[in-house]
């Protein structure tokens, strides 16, 4: 008969899961400065891929404890001109002065290679940032609980007591208990009236009828008027519920002065945005909006494949921002986000409009507006979004112009409050 094994671990094929969560716990850092240099070097489509990432050897050196020598050891050091026995020698300054082996046969120390998981590069890739300025718990990986009610119990504390439960549950009881003593009581009672009817109660059928009419009175009168079994107490329980809602709206400019070079930086930018939205935060709403002399709201897939050119007028991406807002989100009842890419290069009467808009409709809605510019050149909608600045502290402007230069300014943008990038 042939034996078959079936393994039904949790861990399955993959048996040394715990010693690789270890591994990450324990050079997290070195891991994580690994990954930062990893996502400059990836195209748009591959930010989400699986990654190997080397480690120094000398990272991740383990200490040993070995036996020394011992004993009084007498050494001759050929070609010495310069100590005498009982000469102390300095140790070597820079460390033991031990390096990589090298030898003729091409084998040596390398550093270490680990692969990431897809799941593990994004983890590391987004730890330590969040929605800035989020008042509310966060959401997604801090859930709020909430106590609702959930029927009765019998145990708990006094201030729980239902009363009228309770004394509902002891009337029940007693009804119950009782009904058929009050029954026969009834009873005894009107053959005991019958016979003092017939003579002057001195009989002896009226004695006994009196003693079953004293012991079942007494058996009525054992009943508790309250039990502890009657004891009923208002139970809650600890649900989940959504702590806050937030909503990120994405603007991005694709007018004719946007190339391909800047529409691929505009790209990168929000491809890490919508990454890190959608992997820390379940209870989000994402709102696309792409503009050039008019703006449209479009779906994820428009937003990041569609082409389309002409000529630009920001703040028509703004004010269908702002109908959105007012039409759908509700800010008292909403986070609201917005994060805008645009090359600064604008209708010449309209960055003045934008800059009324932001002030008067849009900022005293939003939790915060970030403003990436990718383009290295000073227009005029980057002057007039200056002039924000110094007066509203959620508003955030940056420029990039090179591939290498998105990640730092989203880390910046978008760091954990009080995180030092």
């Amino acid at each position: 008969m042939a034996l078959q094994i079936i393994d039904r671990r949790l861990a399955g094929k993959n048996k040394s899961v715990g010693n690789r969560e270890r591994f990450v716990r324990r050079f997290k850092e070195q891991i994580a400065d690994s990954v930062r240099r990893a996502v400059s070097q990836r195209g748009i489509r591959d930010i989400e891929q699986a990654e190997n990432i080397t480690i120094p050897k000398k990272d991740i050196g383990e200490p040993v404890f070995h036996h020394g020598q011992g004993g009084v050891r007498d050494t001759v050091h050929p070609g010495n001109a310069e100590h005498v026995r009982g000469d102390r020698i300095e140790r070597p300054k820079g460390g033991s002065g031990r390096g990589s082996q090298a030898s003729d046969g091409g084998e040596g120390e390398d550093d270490f290679t680990f692969t990431l998981t897809k799941e593990e590069f994004m983890q590391l890739f987004f730890e330590d940032l969040a929605l800035p300025h989020l008042l509310r718990t966060h959401i997604g990986e801090n859930p709020l609980w909430k106590s609702r009610r959930a029927g009765y119990s019998q145990d708990g504390i006094p201030n729980n007591l239902a009363v009228l439960r309770t004394m509902r549950g002891a009337l029940g009881r007693r009804i119950a208990l009782g009904k058929s003593a009050h029954r026969e009581l009834l009873a005894l009672q009107e053959e005991l009236d019958a016979l003092l009817a017939q003579d002057d109660g001195t009989s002896e059928a009226v004695a006994a009828l009196q003693r079953r009419i004293d012991a079942l009175q007494v058996r009525i009168g054992r009943i508790p008027y309250l039990d502890p079994i009657d004891l009923r107490f208002r139970a809650r329980t600890q649900v989940p519920v959504p702590n806050s809602q937030a909503v990120m709206f994405c603007l991005m400019d694709v007018s004719g002065s946007m190339d391909e070079a800047r529409k691929d930086l505009a790209k990168r930018f929000f491809i890490l945005l919508y990454l890190f939205l959608t992997r820390h935060y379940e209870k989000i709403d994402i709102v696309f909006i792409r503009h050039h002399t008019q703006a449209a709201e479009v779906s994820e897939e428009q937003f990041f494949h569609s082409t389309e050119s002409g000529g630009t007028v920001v703040s028509s991406a703004l004010v269908l921002l702002d109908q959105i807002i007012r039409a759908r989100y509700p800010s008292g009842d909403w986070n609201i986000y917005v994060a805008q890419a645009s090359d600064g290069d604008n209708f010449t009467n309209d960055s003045g409009n934008c800059r009324n808009l932001l002030v008067d409709r849009i900022l005293p809605l939003v939790r915060y507006f970030a403003y990436v510019q990718v383009a290295e050149e000073e227009q005029n909608l980057w002057d007039e979004y200056s002039q924000l600045l110094p007066v509203f502290s959620h508003f955030a402007m940056r420029k990039v112009s090179q591939p290498g230069e998105i990640y730092p300014v989203f880390r910046d943008l978008f760091k954990k409050e009080g995180v030092q990038v």
